[in-house]
C-alpha cells in the first residue's frame, strides 16, 4: 500500500547509514548504500504505483503494453543515462541512483498516459 511504501522511504531517509552498516563496516560502502537508499526511498511512492498500472495491464490481459513500457523506461531511458551520469558527467554512483528513480517516475507516468487512454479495454483474452 501506499501507506507502507510511505513508512519504508521515511525509515530508509532516515536510517540509511545504519541500515547499510548492518551488511557492512566500509565506510565508502556505507557512504554510497546510504546514499542509494535515499535516493530510491524518494522515487519509492512512484514506484508503488508504476508496479500497480503495470500489473492492471497485465490483469486486463494486455502484456504488450508493459512489456513496451519497461523496455523504454529501463533500456532506452534508464540505461542510458546511468552511462551519462555516471561515466561521462562523472556523478559516479549518485547519476545510477538518479536514474533508477527517473525511469521509476517515467514507468509511472507513461503507465498513467497510456491506461487513460483505454486501450487496454479493448484487449482480448
Amino acid at each position: 500500500s501506499a501507506f507502507f511504501m510511505g513508512f519504508v522511504s521515511i525509515i530508509y531517509l532516515i536510517f540509511a547509514p545504519q541500515i547499510i552498516a548492518w551488511f557492512t563496516q566500509e565506510p565508502e560502502v556505507i557512504k554510497n548504500g546510504a546514499l542509494c537508499l535515499r535516493i530510491i526511498a524518494a522515487g519509492y511512492v512512484f514506484y508503488g504505483y508504476g508496479m500497480v498500472i503495470i500489473n492492471a495491464f497485465n490483469g486486463a490481459g494486455d502484456t504488450k503494453t508493459p512489456t513496451w513500457i519497461n523496455f523504454i523506461c529501463f533500456w532506452l531511458f534508464q540505461l542510458p543515462l546511468a552511462y551519462i551520469t555516471a561515466l561521462t558527467l562523472d556523478i559516479g554512483p549518485l547519476g545510477v541512483f538518479i536514474a533508477i528513480t527517473l525511469a521509476e517516475v517515467l514507468i509511472t507516468v507513461l503507465g498513467l498516459i497510456w491506461f487513460k487512454k483505454g486501450y487496454w479495454k479493448t484487449t482480448q483474452v
